[in-house]
């Protein structure tokens, strides 16, 4: 008995130790995948509570043996760490999810796309969250406020009113600094015709690293917008539609009729010495001065309220469907948009439709296709303003100026000497004597075809067609500034129209070879490394129509005109041809990382251009980054449990710039029309540009560093980043004036941009029922012209005012383009800076040592507004104001711009509010001079800084012109202003303020109905919302709005506040529903 128990216990042992041994020695294979099903590599699984781990493979595949524990651990960057019981198991599939740092989401990049925790360049995204949360008219809007170094203006306030993004400063002077735009790819001229509900997301490429794939376009910055795909799955369709009502957000105070009336009397004393046998130019309309009484208490018409203070009306809506299997996806909008604006005679239409298909024909290969259809339909309002060739034709500013009561017998005849009724005329009928409209439609069509040749080398080609059609229909009617000067004798005073037809197409194709070297270094190695080459060819052709026809019947109106066109008298048929705009394109892209800790980036274009000669026309434009990921490294361990991810990046690269009209390489002639040479209708001459065939590429250097953090689990991260640029040979338009022409392109100059950006998100609650989300973004920019090649300086004349204020923005090595030059205020002249008044000469004599400014405001008497006569070289005063002492008195660039939103959610419901700010910016209020000053004019309203009791008084009691002085001391003791009256318009830095603002941009509250309530309605979600555009601003900003930017004929002439379309304030309500 005991030999058996002893042999059952040797068994049973035998039986342990083998159980044993099997149990340490238990083998798990796995394999660790994402959300979206791709491979995760590099995770580490980890038996729990050892230090035994092992790392997946490029295939998220591993394999790991336990010693005593039956729980794994998988973790990663920027995913949730998850824990998996694996007692008994041999095989197991993982898939993690993301955290909320979003490290792991997927940036678009030029040519291609990299995890967001992978990227070494600077470049930041707006996704589709952003989007959906608060409706946009356009993809340009969205990025308001969202990204630092990303300035964002809406330049006045009408329905097609240009959206200005300029991405670091940029660093041309006279050409356009707008980024490159690329919708999927391929290259447009604008976003603003793209629906934000088409939008998945838009980013914006930063520095060189980023740019420099791009090449000759990316010196400016490259916004990247990706629209919407098919998913696999079930049909989804989405339809949002919203309903708005606007009102205009500021108007201008003016004269009240009284005390109108009683400067029109003081005024034509002032142009009459006083002399009161001479006032017809007062009584004919008004009456005796002792009537004066009969304009108190009187209505007025508020021709603002007239022009522009109607209530708009926007109607919204789209419709989205996508769905499709693992072989095709489908994605399809349509978008409608109508725009009745607040302006008299404005409106806005815009259709948009989109179609994407993505196909997988076979398991290595992906067929892929796009078009995108929009249509757009544009009725007055805010072109003609800001782009106008005539400054006379501002029609805006007579909603102002205009008389607030009828006048009878105020016709043509009245006014000033020199031009009729002072260019005053009725703001209802300048509205349609100035009546625009514009048609454009514009068609991309694009295919891709992909094949994966050998196992991770990747072929790809893509053909892109884009046409563009815009029909452009002006009218000038009897009042306009053109129908008096422009057609010949019998034609003037009589209506005229022009017909502009543009037709642009462009065509582009893109090659790609792409191979990632994994196989190579194999599953378990630390070594990642993809490369990338490519060719592109890009060919624009455009030509443009635009005939003219010359006196209508003056009863014509805008549409009778345009229909009847033969009704005129023909005086232009021009058919332009322009150059076609070729681009010759090779490229390359790098990228190596080591365990993800270190990673480094190098790209090299070359591009060849038609608008340069053979011996100019290529362009080289490397880059190359390094990002060192700190976290990561072992002496950071004792931070795993705070810092997430901790990234330094550095990048230095070129990009260049050809943005310069094609032709320039030989003189262009034109066949011209003229009215004006006997016996010849037209001529052939030159264009007005010299050619120059010696032109080559501008070219910006960017240096960047950054720095990359994400803390705690992802509640809060941003970047911290500092740049310089550098761009020279810049592409100057070249003043040369005496030589036949005006100007000539030439490369010249250097400039300089640096700055410092910070942005955060911070996710300061994340309930499961509520939240708490923040942003924001700032960003310091500081540029700098280093040099203009043969010139020193130069001036450049806005004309809002024709010829009477010159040269108002100065342009000079070692300043800035924005820079504003004019005469210093000093405010007005007293009684006791005259020795007195002559009456035989009917003129007050200056005291000795006090500057007079006769020569720039006319006959100086007490009130005038005095100016500063700044000293010469040795410090000395020459005592007569004149040109010399124009000097800077003003800067529109801003010391720092940014933005910020909060966004909350509880219960179904969602707050978001969206601010954007500027501070240090200034604006050039050319409307305040007009409105405080005569001129040479008669019968204008002045706002009320002008008012009775403000303004200086020249006018006794008894209706006679005070040249008393001690009387005139007395009458304007409590004044503060100067007196309005001058012989022409004078730029001080009065009219230069400070527009730093606060803008609340977008106030948003939504509802979401529950799930249970959705499900029984059988529909997805449905969501109500309402919102608030432009809820208020801070600023102590006197005009309009502080970032009106109304004459845009150039670059050099930026923040001009002059007779805009003002801004509204629009609240919306709409629906975003789903099923």
């Amino acid at each position: 008995m005991s030999g058996n128990l002893k042999t059952f216990r040797i068994a049973l042992a035998v039986l342990f130790t083998f159980i044993v041994g099997s149990l340490s020695a238990q083998t798990v294979k796995g394999n660790v995948k994402d959300s979206s099903g791709e491979p995760v590599i590099g995770a580490t699984v980890q038996e729990k509570g050892t230090k035994n781990a092992v790392a997946t493979d490029l295939d998220g595949n591993f394999s790991i043996s336990l010693t005593s524990g039956k729980q794994l651990q998988i973790s990663y960057i920027g995913m949730k760490t998850k824990s998996v019981n694996v007692a008994g198991k041999t095989s197991i599939n993982v898939t993690l999810e993301d955290e909320a740092t979003g490290l792991n989401d997927v940036v678009v990049i030029g040519y291609g796309s990299v995890k967001k925790k992978d990227i070494t360049g600077s470049v930041a995204t707006v996704d589709n969250k952003a989007l959906v949360a608060v409706p946009v008219a356009s993809a340009s809007e969205a990025l308001t406020g969202k990204m630092a170094g990303v300035q964002v203006t809406t330049t006045e306030g009408s329905p097609d009113a240009e959206v200005k993004i300029r991405v670091r400063g940029g660093g041309s002077i006279t050409q356009s600094n707008d980024p490159l735009y690329i919708v999927d790819g391929f290259p447009v001229e604008t976003i603003s015709d793209i629906p934000a509900s088409d939008i998945e997301d838009i980013t914006v490429l930063k520095d060189a690293s980023s740019t420099a794939i791009y090449g000759s376009r990316g010196a400016n910055g490259v916004i990247l917008v990706t629209t919407k795909s098919g998913k696999s799955g079930k049909v989804n369709v989405s339809y949002n539609a919203y309903y708005s009502v606007k009102k205009i957000a500021k108007t201008m105070d003016v004269l009240t009729p009284y005390d109108y009336a009683k400067w029109q009397y003081e005024l034509a004393l002032l142009k009459n010495n006083g002399d009161l046998t001479k006032m017809e130019s007062y009584t004919d309309f008004f009456g005796n001065y002792n009537d004066m009484d009969l304009y108190n208490n009187i209505a007025a018409n508020d021709w603002q309220d007239i022009v522009y203070g109607r209530t708009g009306h926007t109607f919204n809506q789209n419709l989205n469907i996508t769905g499709g299997s693992e072989t095709i996806k489908y994605a399809f909008s349509y978008a409608h948009m109508n725009d009745k604006a607040i302006q008299l005679g404005s409106n806005f239409k815009r259709d948009n439709f989109s179609l994407k298909l993505n196909t997988k024909p076979s398991k290595r290969t992906t067929l892929d296709f796009q078009a995108r259809y929009s249509e757009t339909d544009i009725r007055g309002g805010g072109a003609n303003d800001a782009t106008g060739v005539y400054d006379s034709d501002k029609r805006l500013k007579y909603a102002v100026i205009y008389t607030p009561i009828p006048l009878k017998n105020l016709n043509a005849e009245a006014g000033s000497d020199d031009d009729d009724l002072g260019n005053l005329y009725n703001p209802v009928t300048v509205q349609s004597d100035n009546d625009r409209k514009k048609e454009r439609k514009t068609l991309n069509i694009a295919g891709s075809f992909g094949w994966e040749v050998y196992k991770n080398l990747k072929l790809k080609t893509e053909f892109g067609y884009d046409d563009y059609n815009q029909e452009d229909l002006r009218y000038w009617g009897t009042t306009t500034y053109y129908v008096k000067n422009v057609p010949q004798g019998d034609n003037q005073n009589k209506p005229a129209i022009r017909m502009t037809t543009t037709s642009r197409h462009r065509f582009r194709n893109t090659n790609t070879a792409s191979y990632d070297f994994k196989a190579i270094f194999g599953k378990t190695s630390k070594h990642h490394l993809n490369a990338m080459l490519g060719h592109e060819y890009v060919i624009t052709k455009q030509n443009d129509d635009a005939d003219e026809a010359h006196g209508f019947p003056v009863d014509f109106d805008a549409e009778t005109a345009w229909k009847l066109s033969a009704q005129g008298k023909a005086y232009s048929i021009d058919k332009f041809y322009k150059a076609d705009d070729k681009l010759l394109s090779f490229f390359g892209r790098v990228n190596y990382d080591f365990d993800s800790k270190y990673l480094f980036t190098a790209t090299f274009r070359a591009d060849a251009s038609s608008k340069f000669s053979d011996d100019n026309r290529w362009g080289y434009f490397p880059s190359m980054a390094l990002a060192w990921r700190i976290s990561s490294e072992n002496f950071m361990k004792s931070t795993k449990s705070w810092l997430d991810d901790l990234k330094l990046r550095f990048s230095y690269g070129t990009a260049g710039n050809n943005n310069i009209p094609t032709g320039q390489l030989a003189q262009e002639y034109l066949s011209k029309t003229t009215a004006w040479i006997n016996g010849f209708t037209s001529y052939w001459a030159p264009s007005k540009t010299m050619a120059n065939p010696d032109l080559k590429w501008e070219t910006t250097v960017t240096r960047n560093v950054g720095l990359d953090f994400t803390l705690f689990g992802g509640k809060f991260s941003g970047s911290l980043e500092a740049y310089l640029n550098t761009t020279k040979d810049l592409l100057i338009e070249f003043p040369v004036g005496g030589t036949g022409y005006d100007t000539q392109y030439r490369n010249m100059g250097e400039t300089e941009n640096k700055g410092l950006e910070l942005s955060f998100t911070w996710h300061a609650i994340d309930k499961k029922n509520w939240g708490i989300d923040i942003n924001g973004n700032i960003g310091f920019n500081k540029s700098k012209i280093k040099d203009l090649g043969a010139m020193k300086d130069f001036g450049m004349n806005t004309a809002w005012a024709s010829t009477e204020i010159g040269q108002d923005y100065w342009i000079a090595v070692g300043g800035q383009v924005g820079e504003i030059r004019g005469y210093q205020n000093a405010g007005r002249y007293e009684v006791s800076d005259f020795e007195g008044y002559d009456a035989a000469t009917n003129t007050w004599k200056l005291k000795e040592g006090v500057a007079d400014a006769s020569a720039i405001i006319g006959a100086v008497r007490p009130g005038s507004l005095k100016l500063v006569d700044q000293p010469d070289a040795e410090g000395n005063r020459n005592g007569v104001i004149g040109d010399e002492d124009n000097v800077i008195i003003g800067n529109v660039n801003p010391d720092f711009t940014g933005g910020f939103g909060i966004n909350a959610h509880a219960y179904g419901f969602d707050l978001s509010a969206n601010f954007n700010f500027s501070v240090g910016n200034q604006v050039y209020n050319a409307n305040k001079i007009e409105y405080t000053s005569t001129s040479k004019y008669q019968y204008r309203n002045m706002i009320d800084i002008m008012a009775d009791g403000n303004r200086w008084t020249n006018l006794n009691p008894d209706g006679t012109l005070c040249n008393d002085p001690v009387a005139l001391a007395e009458l304007n003791k409590n004044t503060t202003m100067w007196s309005p009256y001058m012989s022409k318009m004078v730029l001080t830095d009065w009219a230069v303020e400070d527009a730093s603002f606060l803008r609340l941009n977008t106030l948003t509250l939504g509802y979401t109905l529950p799930k249970s309530v959705t499900n029984k309605m059988r529909i997805g979600s449905l969501r109500f919302y309402a919102t608030c555009y432009n809820v208020f601003t801070i600023t102590g900003y006197s005009g309009f709005d502080p970032e009106s930017d109304c004459i845009r004929k150039n670059a050099l002439t930026p923040c001009v506040d002059y007779s805009g379309y003002p801004r509204s304030r629009q609240y919306v309500f709409g629906l975003n529903l789903n099923f």
